[in-house]
């Protein structure tokens, strides 16, 4: 596998292989695309309710959707749910990984606990499993360009038909 670069990226925009909306043209790095944060986050209910982790546990069950109309506070050791405001597209020859962008790591906030790999051939806005891992308060807001995306060539052909490939919320 290898990282795209910007002329790599931007041949890829050109030919509609990749296609994220909506993009401008400054969200293109020298070899990453950054990706905004939208408007709708999930909380994990409070109450330290048990959650089973095993097959068939549903993140539904246990969180609460709401929409990111103003700043939201992340307090320390909060983890929430939130979403791209682009939906990314991909061919079946290219896939990611999702990171955070230096400047908000550097204070404290994790764009993903775990899950940070965009499968080949999706066409889905990119959840963010966002933690504050500081000892302050982080105020967040839509719009923000809160990660990157790193686009790589595959192996072979694959498309991603799991359970969350057309996903548009959080």
């Amino acid at each position: 596998m290898a990282v795209l670069t910007r002329d790599a990226i931007l041949r890829e925009l050109e030919l509609g292989r990749v296609v994220i909306e909506p993009l401008e043209p400054a969200q293109i790095g020298p070899a990453s695309i950054d990706l905004t944060l939208g408007e709708e986050i999930r909380i994990l209910t409070p109450g330290g309710r048990l959650i089973p982790i095993r097959d068939g546990t549903d993140y539904r069950e246990y969180t609460t959707p709401h929409r990111l109309v103003g700043p939201f506070v992340l307090d320390p050791g909060l983890t929430i749910h939130a979403i791209t405001r682009e939906r990314v597209t991909l061919p079946t020859d290219l896939c990611g990984f999702l990171e955070g962008r230096s400047q908000f790591a550097r204070l404290g906030l994790m764009i993903h606990v775990t899950s940070a790999f965009v499968q080949p051939g999706v066409s889905n806005r990119q959840v963010l499993e966002m933690s504050n891992v500081s000892g302050h308060p982080l105020e967040i807001h839509a719009g923000v360009r809160l990660c990157q995306l790193v686009l790589m060539r595959t192996e072979g052909h694959s498309t991603y038909r799991g359970r969350f490939a057309e996903q548009e919320h959080p």
